[in-house]
């Protein structure tokens, strides 16, 4: 830097203090990757969009300009990695989903070979995981960052298969339960799909509606139901 730059930057900050104001934030600045670390910054754009979207619940408060300012870089170092906004917004699900999934997959493990009791560790994961992270639960299934096809870079594929995997999970789960005599569904890829469907809006209504009085065993009486349990 030279001197005359050296000096500018406090001189600055005298003169805004002598008028009574407070000197300017300084952006945060990040340090350049080095070779073969690129991969690095598009993990850490899908951090900043992630964490704004914690901070505000607002889905509209993840732009460009945002979460380029949150990493520490210009907004034309994004593209790079991602082409538009809804990219980011991708990223962000689809690792959200990968997270959800690996939970499921973990909560089976732990229940045992019980089927009954693996369906009913999956449910319960499920609504657990969409009550720890409300906004990033709230944006994986839809919302303002998803454009109409041909707005974006974002492609029917790219929506279409968001959760396909969770769902899988369950039907799975509820089939084997069938087999085992524990449930007598006798559509068991449309049972799992309206289970799935009461425990998403169980846990919709329960970030909605956090003042609501819930009598017990609603979860239970919702999954009993919908898997036609025995």
């Amino acid at each position: 830097m030279k001197r005359t730059e050296s000096v500018r930057a406090p001189a600055a900050a005298a003169a805004a203090a002598a008028a009574g104001q407070a000197a300017p934030a300084r952006a945060h600045t990040r340090a350049h990757n080095r070779r073969g670390e690129g991969g690095r910054l598009r993990e850490e754009i899908i951090d900043a969009a992630a964490e704004l979207l914690d901070e505000t619940g607002e889905q509209n408060a993840v732009t460009l300009r945002s979460v380029a300012r949150r990493v520490g870089i210009a907004t034309p170092s994004i593209y790079p990695h991602f082409p538009d906004q809804p990219a980011i917004m991708l990223a962000v699900v689809q690792r959200e989903f990968a997270g959800l999934e690996s939970s499921l997959g973990a909560a089976m493990e732990r229940a045992g070979g019980d089927p009954r009791q693996r369906l009913l560790a999956v449910c319960a994961t499920y609504l657990d995981f969409a009550g720890r992270h409300p906004q990033r639960y709230r944006t994986m299934f839809g919302g303002l960052w998803m454009p109409r096809l041909g707005e974006s870079s974002l492609t029917e594929t790219d929506l279409v298969v968001l959760g396909a995997s969770s769902l899988l999970m369950l039907i799975d789960a509820l089939g084997a339960c069938v087999a085992a005599g524990a449930a007598t569904s006798t559509d068991v890829s449309a049972d799992a799909t309206a289970l799935w469907a009461g425990l998403h809006g169980l846990a919709h209504q329960r970030v909605v509606s956090p003042s609501f009085l819930w009598p017990e065993g609603i979860p239970e009486r919702v999954i009993g139901s919908l898997a036609h349990l025995t």
